[in-house]
């Protein structure tokens, strides 16, 4: 690199993608990114304000160019104005057809999203400096052995023979567990249980690749974390004297999480809760349709910050930043398709009127996901799981269990937060409600119904609900149970927000601590007025009323036989 600094300019629709490269290229030397924006009209609108002072101040622009957002047209507008500006299409297309549409339209050169950041420095200043670079995709060596058609098919039925056993014997002994499940299910599905077992040990043990012949793989054909999870068993009567944690890679995690989680959005998406929830006015087309598009997002955000290599600090910086993101992507493409609708006989854009519309409470609302950190951190850095008062190593079954709690609830967290807006100011609309909602839902009378019963919920959480779950130091989490969505608590540490806590919610846990404290007394006070009461019953009235029942009787008794006994006759 040069003395000078190379100075750009970011554009890219992606607020993570263009903040973690934004952060990745600064804390390398001599690179500056001069200002990030979004769309195409703020581009040219920075451009003008920052070249207008300094011509030559910006040597380079890194353009994204994901599904042609920002298109061709673009491109060549900016060739145009700035013919002194080198531009790189930093993109995940890679067609030959759009490549060439991008030099004829005067790019300097294009890289793939997924390039590291050692390979793409060099190309930024190649390209800055009037070079061109066009990436081509390097031809990928195999090791020998796993280039052998029989091994590779041997390791590909493995897997996905272990994956689909393991995925069902997830789905059973979730089954399992939940409550009220009668004798009869509780019989077959422990049945169902063992024949799984037992068909993955023989799995493990058929189709097992020989020690002699085990070879390193390239990551990208590294086992599945099921793989290595019952590989650490080779007999079913011996156990290993030291527990080795297997070496997975994040993107394994990330992939069988998901697919665990999108197996469960097929279950009915009924509210088996006593809590209303904001999806709940939705038909269930709809509500499987919104998980859809927020569990895409997620996935290929998790794609895009792995692609960063964030330490701890940086993701923790970042999680609200993706929550935002995640939410306002999945307001944009839920209601995307009824963009207008008629307001007090206005036309509206539905989707720029929700993110208008968004206030300081709800944006808080929307970031408060219990353990969302701690999620990111196992799926990106590979962590180990801290929840529920237990660390779980990041490779084992236990981890992926919690981790997937953590991920059901962060799903329908969004989703309630996507519908909230709507319901607080567009509820009674008529192309809403027949787009939308529920017909049990959809009278006027039942929508108010609706609407009051989450007032009462956003109240009693803010004064009582939230307090008391801090001050017994819990997270209440909604997942997908077979037969709908259920509620379940996990311990949590609550420290902070407990003395953070002020007003009508310390007065909560004041009363909780003060009926815990006296709760014990009353118990004991209780305890001996009862007994008092009890040996005066039996021991002093009872004996009373016995002596005097006795008494009766025998009174009753001598008249009987007084008057049963012959009179003398007078002489």
């Amino acid at each position: 690199m040069s003395d000078s600094p190379l100075e750009f300019l970011l554009i890219d629709p992606d607020p993570i993608f263009r903040l973690g490269l934004k952060v990745t290229l600064e804390a390398i030397p001599n690179l500056q990114v001069i200002a990030d924006v979004a769309t195409d009209t703020a581009a040219l609108q920075v451009l003008a304000e920052i070249l207008a002072k300094n011509p030559r101040q910006i040597k380079l622009i890194i353009l994204a160019l994901d599904n042609q957002r920002l298109g061709w047209q673009f491109c060549k507008q900016l060739k145009t104005l700035y013919p002194q500006i080198a531009v790189l299409l930093l993109s995940s297309i890679s067609q030959p057809e759009l490549l060439i549409s991008a030099k004829a339209a005067g790019i300097n050169g294009y890289c793939p999203k997924g390039i590291s950041i050692s390979q793409l420095v060099p190309i930024l200043e190649k390209v800055a400096n009037g070079g061109d670079y066009w990436f081509t995709d390097p031809e990928i060596s195999h090791p020998p052995l796993s280039s052998l058609p029989f091994v590779k098919l041997r390791n590909n039925l493995q897997s996905s023979g272990i994956n689909y056993i393991n995925h069902t014997l997830h789905q059973v002994t979730e089954e399992l567990k939940i409550p009220g499940i009668n004798l009869l299910d509780q019989v077959i599905l422990a049945g169902q249980r063992r024949e799984l077992l037992a068909a993955r040990w023989v799995v493990n043990h058929l189709l097992i690749v020989p020690p002699e012949r085990q070879q390193i793989l390239p990551e990208n054909q590294l086992p599945s974390l099921d793989a290595h999870l019952n590989q650490a068993t080779i007999k079913p009567d011996t156990q290993p004297l030291i527990n080795i944690p297997p070496v997975v890679s994040s993107q394994q995690l990330q992939a069988e999480l998901l697919t665990l989680c999108l197996s469960k959005l097929q279950f009915p998406l009924d509210n088996l809760t006593n809590t209303p929830l904001e999806i709940d006015i939705l038909r269930e087309d709809k509500k499987r349709e919104l998980l859809y598009i927020i569990f895409r997002k997620f996935s290929q955000q998790l794609d895009e910050i792995r692609a960063f290599n964030f330490d701890r600090n940086q993701l923790f910086n970042l999680q609200d930043q993706i929550l935002m993101d995640l939410w306002q992507f999945t307001i944009t493409n839920f209601f995307g398709n009824y963009s207008h609708v008629i307001l007090d006989k206005q036309e509206i854009n539905l989707v720029k009127f929700l993110l208008d519309k968004t206030t300081d409470s709800q944006t808080e609302i929307i970031k408060k996901v219990p353990l969302f950190f701690e999620l990111l951190s196992y799926l990106v850095l590979l962590t180990d799981l801290y929840i529920d008062n237990m660390s779980y190593p990041a490779a084992s079954k236990e981890a992926q269990s919690q981790a997937l709690v953590i991920l059901e609830n962060l799903f329908i967290h969004i989703a309630n937060s996507v519908i909230q807006p709507l319901l607080n100011y567009l509820a009674d609309v008529e192309t809403i409600k027949q787009n939308f909602y529920h017909r049990q839902i959809i009278s006027t009378r039942e929508m108010e119904k609706f609407r009051n019963n989450l007032s009462w919920k956003y109240k009693l959480h803010q004064y009582i609900t939230e307090a008391q779950t801090i001050f017994e130091s819990r997270y209440e989490l909604f997942v997908f149970a077979s037969r709908g969505i259920a509620k379940i608590s996990i311990y949590a540490a609550r420290n902070q927000e407990l003395a953070e806590l002020s007003g009508i919610p310390l007065g909560v846990t004041l009363m909780l601590e003060f009926r815990d404290a006296i709760s014990p007394r009353i118990q004991s006070l209780v305890g001996f007025l009862g007994s008092g009461i009890v040996f005066v019953l039996t021991q002093v009235i009872g004996k009373g009323l016995g002596l005097i029942g006795r008494g009766i009787l025998q009174g009753i008794g001598s008249v009987s036989l007084t008057e049963k006994r012959p009179r003398r006759k007078s002489e």
